[in-house]
């Protein structure tokens, strides 16, 4: 989703955000130093497969992932980290490890932990490894309805 489309749906949902340009980064650590982020508001989207299902998990750059965490939180099977080549194709507007955390709008489920939930507002890449887009927590909430789950683990 490049960034004018990402923002006229922010718009049309009334939703109020700030744009961050910030020089190229491509981490979640390097993008949250380089915007001047802390980690725990800086919200980051890892991709999994759920029992073969591709899903996108959304948590703060500070944190990991935990697979068994995740299988358990879920009640599934299997839970394994999904390579670049698996989802690329999911986003062919975004840049590669840049997507926004709106899985909702390319037909994926989305999942947050529920540190990240802790935050009034959250930063997320926007498409690209320049630009954040930076809004309340409950927005993102109400606009992507992730399924809040104690799932990831401080790095």
């Amino acid at each position: 989703m490049p960034l004018q489309k990402l923002r006229n749906f922010l718009d049309e949902q009334g939703v109020r955000y700030v744009l961050i340009v910030h020089s190229p980064a491509y981490t979640a650590q390097e993008i949250a130093a380089s915007a001047h982020i802390p980690g725990k508001k800086l919200a980051k989207t890892v991709m999994a497969k759920v029992d073969g299902q591709m899903s996108m998990f959304v948590l703060p750059a500070t944190y990991h992932l935990d697979l068994d965490k995740c299988k358990m939180a879920m009640n599934v099977k299997e839970v394994e980290l999904a390579t670049e080549e698996e989802f690329k194709y999911l986003f062919p507007e975004c840049e590669i490890g840049a997507m926004p955390p709106f899985g909702n709008l390319y037909g994926l489920p989305v999942y947050a932990c529920k540190e990240l939930a802790e935050n009034d507002e959250i930063a997320f890449n926007a498409g690209s490894h320049r630009e954040l887009i930076k809004l309340p927590f409950k927005d993102f909430e109400r606009l992507a309805k992730p399924e809040i789950l104690d799932i990831s683990m401080k790095m």
